[in-house]
């Protein structure tokens, strides 16, 4: 009995966490536009900017899931962003790299890279937090998740739908659920 309401409990914990990463998920497409908006300057600090959603997120799941302290929780989500502007300059080289390609095959392979990239750094930074899983097999459907998920990613892309993305909620609800699934064991 007590293993059924433990599962149910969990159950219940990883949808709040997926309906967090659709919310996520919506408002970061909507950022760059705001801060086009307010006339900032691009650079590197503005896509960091762009992640916050994700990586608010990131904190309550790693706070919430895991026994780390609260400055760990803050040091994920700032490797949530680092690692969103990094995902973000791989799929940006990927496709300037198959600049011959048709754009659906670029915008596929950029999205598995970005996804790759993203998801690994964000998996090495909070394994190497205190109480963080130390096992790769933890990490590995995180990892599958976000690199698959990333290839969704050129879906939205290429039916222009980079403002209003239909499938980048999805991809950052199942990034998190995945991340609160690795930092159970």
């Amino acid at each position: 009995m007590t293993n059924a309401i433990t599962a149910d409990t969990f159950r219940n914990e990883l949808l709040k966490i997926a309906i967090g990463g659709l919310v996520s998920g919506v408002l970061t497409p909507l950022l760059p536009a705001g801060l086009d908006w307010l006339d900032v300057r691009p650079g590197m600090w503005q896509l960091a900017v762009v992640a916050l959603p994700f990586a608010v997120l990131v904190f309550i799941v790693v706070r919430w899931r895991s026994a780390n302290p609260l400055w760990a929780a803050v040091v994920a989500a700032i490797v949530t962003m680092i690692a969103f502007v990094a995902a973000v300059n791989a799929a940006v080289y990927i496709d300037g790299q198959m600049a011959g390609a048709a754009k659906a095959m670029r915008s596929l392979f950029a999205g598995l890279a970005g996804g790759l990239v993203g998801s690994a750094l964000m998996a090495l930074g909070i394994a190497l937090l205190p109480a963080g899983p130390r096992k790769a097999a933890s990490w590995m459907p995180m990892l599958v998740t976000g690199t698959v998920a990333g290839s969704l990613l050129a879906l939205d892309n290429s039916l222009g739908l980079d403002r209003t993305s239909l499938l980048y909620p999805v991809w950052q609800a199942a990034v998190a659920v995945r991340l609160a699934v690795a930092l159970r064991r």
